[in-house]
C-alpha cells in the first residue's frame, strides 16, 4: 500500500484521511503541539494508530508542502471568520441579544 492511499485528496485545500471526515491537519496540529500518536488516538478515537502514523510519515516526507497547506488553511479559516463577523446577525440572534441587553439593564436597576 502506498502512503498516499491513506488519504482522499478532495481539493488543494482539503486532504482527508480515507474513510473519515477528519483532515490531516487535525492530526498534524496535535502532533506539532507535542501529542504522541497514542495521545492523538485518544483525541481522535475513530482513527487507528496505523492511520495516525501514516499522517505523521506523510508530514515528514512532504514537510514543506504540508506546512504550506496548513498555512493556507489557517488563512482561509481566518478569512471565513472575518467574513462571518461582518455579516448581519439572523433575526433570532438579534432578538436574543436585545433580550440579553434588556435583562442586564433590569439587573442594574435592581442592584
Amino acid at each position: 500500500m502506498l502512503l498516499e492511499d491513506y488519504f482522499d485528496f478532495l481539493s488543494p485545500d482539503d486532504i482527508r484521511i480515507k474513510g473519515h471526515r477528519i483532515g490531516i491537519q487535525d492530526v498534524i496540529k496535535y502532533y506539532l503541539s507535542g501529542y504522541s500518536p497514542e495521545d492523538i488516538l485518544e483525541e481522535l478515537p475513530s482513527l487507528n494508530l496505523e492511520k495516525i502514523y501514516a499522517v505523521i510519515t506523510y508530514y515528514w516526507r512532504n514537510r514543506a508542502q504540508v506546512d504550506e497547506y496548513m498555512f493556507c488553511l489557517e488563512q482561509l479559516q481566518e478569512q471565513h471568520y472575518q467574513e462571518w463577523l461582518k455579516k448581519e446577525p439572523s433575526e433570532v440572534i438579534a432578538r436574543l441579544r436585545a433580550n440579553r441587553e434588556q435583562t442586564k439593564k433590569k439587573w442594574l436597576l435592581i442592584s
